[in-house]
């Protein structure tokens, strides 16, 4: 079972609110009880769904950092899915989506149609575990560690495909908030747990990949000096230990 907590890596830290934390929460839960005692079906449907979260944030973030881009991903989805999606204030009202419909926003990431293919294969497998079918395709640990396996292989490629989108937001972050007069909290660290870590739904994953930010970017920046300090804060709250 160890072998399958990686995936916690790539769920936000922490939440807007405790509801979405203590779904998250309950689906690890989920997961860990059914596995210990060896209900490893009903331990991979709770696995696919924190999968399936992770999927979400990651079209979350696309949607924060290029509004536009989500925009044109909406092209052929309903009117009423549309106004949904574009007005969403949480990643979960994404669910609302076919699961292999969501996916499709993945092509924003620079994820081809064979990725996303097999990226929808573990849907597919999801379905088939979830019917009243007579079928037991996870009967013992082996079967399960091995599926996670595969699982988090495709989790590891979709996050490396957010990269670009990561340093995005966080370069507008770091642009649009070096101010104290003029941010949203006056407090670095307030300003940056709020408006950077909740209001993206960053992960242990992506504050790694922003404190490899390239600051030196802003170099040449009227408000360098500013920016770094604010860049200095949150590395200084966020650098593990």
């Amino acid at each position: 079972m160890e072998d399958a907590q990686p995936i916690l890596d790539y769920l936000p830290v922490s939440f807007k609110n405790e509801a979405e934390n203590d779904y998250i929460r309950f689906l690890w839960e989920a997961f860990e009880t059914n596995y210990t005692h060896g209900k490893y079906q009903f331990a991979f449907l709770a696995y696919h769904m924190l999968t399936m979260s992770f999927v979400y944030f990651n079209i979350w973030q696309i949607k924060q950092a290029r509004p536009a881009d989500f925009e044109k991903g909406l092209i052929g989805f309903g009117n009423d899915i549309e106004r949904d999606l574009l007005g969403a204030s949480s990643p979960f009202v994404f669910s609302a989506v076919n699961e292999r419909t969501i996916l499709r926003f993945l092509k924003l990431i620079a994820c081809n149609n064979s990725k996303i293919g097999t990226y929808a294969k573990l849907v597919d497998d999801r379905n088939k575990s979830a019917h009243s079918n007579g079928l037991i395709f996870y009967s013992t640990p082996t079967a399960l560690d091995t599926k996670i396996a595969e699982v988090l292989r495709v989790v590891e490629e979709i996050q490396t495909h957010s990269g670009p989108i990561i340093e995005h937001a966080f370069g507008d972050f770091l642009r649009e908030s070096h101010d104290p007069e003029e941010r949203e909290y006056p407090d670095a660290d307030d300003q940056i747990r709020e408006v950077l870590i909740h209001a993206n739904y960053f992960s242990r994953k992506d504050i790694d990949a922003c404190l490899a930010f390239d600051i030196s970017v802003f170099d040449d920046h009227a408000d360098a000096a500013a920016i770094r300090e604010l860049f200095d804060a949150f590395h200084e709250t966020y650098q593990p230990e």
